[in-house]
Order: C-alpha cells, then structure tokens, then sequence
C-alpha cells in the first residue's frame, strides 16, 4: 500500500512539472473545468459481484441509425463512445467508427459519424481523416470531449479536439491499433490515459494527456495473443472498458478467448510493467503490490470475442465475432450471468458496445452491428 502511494505521489508531482512546462498533452482550458463536475479518489479497492443480470432485463429493442457516411458512404461501424459534457460535442451525444469504405473493403474507413442518443437519428460526418485510417477506436475523454482515433491502417492514434478540429497523430511504438479506450481516474490532479490495444505486437501502450498527463506513450503490457489474421478477423486484445471506481482497465483477447484485469491501471509507469504470460492466463509484474493482472475469465462461452463494455453496477458486457451475435455478461471475477443473440446471422457483425445509466434499472446497451450499419440499443 505504501508503494502504491509513493508511486502516486511521484506521478503526480511529475504531471504537476509537466503542466507547468506546458506539456503536450491534449489541455483543457481552465473555463472548461470550471464548469465541470470536482471528484474525489474513491475509497475502495475492489467492487463487490452483482450476480443480478442486467441484459436479461434488456427486452425493448431500437434502432438509433444508420452508420453509413452521408458524404462518402463508408461502412463497418467499429467503435462506440459518448459524450460526457456539453464542450463542443453534446452530453449524451455518440460517436459511431467506420472500420471500412463505401465498397465494403475492411480498413479502408476514414470517418467517424455523430448521433443523437435516440431512434431514428440521422449520421453527421464528425470527422474525416486518414490519420485514422481502418478506424478500430474512437475513444473520448472525459474532461473536455476530446477524441482519439485508432487507424489499424494508418498505424497511429489521431488526436481531434472538442470540435472536430486535427490537433496530432502518435505512432511508435504503436503499430496496429485494434482498440483504445480512456481511463480517467476521477481526481483532477492525475492525467487521463487513452489505452491503445496492438493486433500486431500484442502490447497495451497508453497515451497520459489531460491537463496533468505529459502527452508522450508507453507500452505498459505486453504479451497478449494474437492470430495475426486480416481485416474483419484481425483478433487480439481488443475489447477494453476501464472502471474508474476501481481503477480497473479490462481487455479481452478474442485470439485466445480470455478477460483480464489490470489492477490500479493508472499506476503503469514503467515500460511493460505487465507481462501476459504464453496462454494469456497468467502474469509477470514489475510492481506486483502495486499493479498487477488478474484472470477474469477463459472459454466458454467465449467464442473469440472482440467488443466490451462496462455496466452500471461494474458488470462486464462482451460480445462475440463466432457462433452467431452473441453477448456475454459477466461479474468482475468472471461468473457468466446470461447470454443474448442480437443478430441471427452466422457472420460476425458486433464489434463495438457501449453501456450507459447510472443504475440497474435505468442502464442502456448501445451496440453497432456490420451486418446492417447501424447503430442499435437495447434498453428495459
């Protein structure tokens, strides 16, 4: 606990040196937060199972739109994310990843479309830019809404501001994106990290931005499998949702049908503090009483898993690339609470999930599914 506090610490003080010296990570100005909610590190190391499953209360099935580019027809909707404050983009809005272009060619997509979080909205192109290329990610911070693409093809992380607006790209030691994710540790004096996912060398390399972060990357993990496979069936260690109660990132590998968790994610400070073991079911640490991986779960009904999201009540949702469209919720230590089909087609067509709500009763399942190009919900 002591170097765990330490390592904090030291952290701190280092974004604090970072900020001063204008960093360049992606800023927030000061009027932004001001206007933003104050939070305080949660006291908890671990959240308890909730064996109550909240996607068999998930019965009411709608469809928010299409996913197909009004300008130049991309398809394959890749990546979910939200807008979590009015700051250019709109509380609540969502941001939708075109993994392929108009003629269905997988990596080929170069755009991300914005909707409204209800039935029957209209795409509006957000962004267009082969920074992102074979867009897999479009991860969004929670401090100012900006927005980072992952482009399998381009090979970089692409980093848009608020608006839309191309502010940078990152590169090495990122090779072949599969996913990203963000991870803010609800404590403004600590920077926000967007976790990048690797199909290529199997590492988890993370980008510290935000007004503290120091804007640079690392590769944190290492090892994860992957199948070396092309375009649709790339797998890997795709799937991330970080639990900020927890300080928890997930990552699920579909090459090797595993969940895992890294334990105080936002104390990865060091170059492959993480090592996932050949099998992905066990793990080397650098700093094992401070960050460590865990095993949440292998196999059934794991069937080569890509997307996850992160319910309310710290639940998992993971959804399948074979053996139909199936989604899998499980708790934080790996019990399978049910399972839903939400395509009857035998082709792989969910790739991307997003869960919102606050509680059991009022959470919401978004879902992109390939086979149609549109962006679905599921809600009670």
């Amino acid at each position: 606990m002591l170097l765990l506090k330490v390592r904090g610490a030291l952290l701190a003080a280092a974004a604090l040196a970072t900020s001063a010296c204008g960093g360049n990570g992606a800023a927030v100005t000061p009027s932004a937060l001001g206007s933003m909610p104050q939070f305080e590190v949660p006291a908890v190391a671990f959240r308890p199972d909730d064996n109550t499953s909240v996607l068999k209360k998930l019965t009411k099935h709608a469809v928010i739109g299409s996913t197909v580019d009004p300008k130049n027809g991309d398809t394959g909707p890749r990546a979910i994310s939200v807008a979590k404050s009015d700051f250019g983009l709109k509380t609540g809005q969502l941001l939708v990843c075109n993994y392929a272009d108009a003629s269905g060619t997988a990596g080929n997509g170069t755009t991300m479309e914005l909707f409204d979080p209800k039935p029957n909205s209209k795409p509006v192109q957000w962004a267009q830019s082969n920074d992102f290329k074979g867009c897999v990610g479009d991860a969004m911070t929670t401090l100012g809404n900006q927005v980072y693409g992952a482009g399998q093809t381009s090979g970089e992380l692409a980093w848009f501001d608020q608006n839309g607006n191309f502010k940078k790209s990152y590169s090495s030691p990122i090779v072949m994106p599969l996913g990203d994710a963000d991870a803010f540790f609800t404590n403004f004096y600590h920077p926000e990290f967007i976790y990048t996912s690797d199909a290529k060398t199997g590492a988890i390399v993370g980008l510290s931005t935000g007004n503290y972060g120091t804007g640079q990357l690392l590769e944190v993990a290492k090892g994860f499998e992957v199948n070396k496979g092309k375009g649709w069936s790339i797998l890997g260690p795709s799937g991330m949702a970080y639990d900020k109660n927890v300080d928890t990132l997930y990552i699920v590998d579909g090459a090797n049908n595993t969940v895992v968790a890294f334990n105080h994610a936002s104390n990865l400070l060091q170059k492959d503090e993480i090592i996932v073991k050949p099998g992905g079911k066990t793990f080397k640490c650098a700093h094992p009483k401070t960050t460590c991986g865990t095993l949440v779960h292998s196999g059934n009904p794991l069937n080569a898993p890509f997307a996850a999201t992160l319910l309310p009540n710290g639940n998992l949702i993971i959804a399948n690339t074979k053996g139909g469209n199936t989604l899998i919720e499980m708790t934080p230590a790996g019990k399978v609470l049910a399972t839903k089909v939400v395509d009857q087609s035998r082709t792989a067509g969910v790739y991307a999930l997003l869960a919102g709500g606050t509680t059991d009763s009022n959470t919401v399942l978004f879902f992109a599914d390939t086979n149609k190009n549109d962006l679905e919900e599921l809600t009670q």
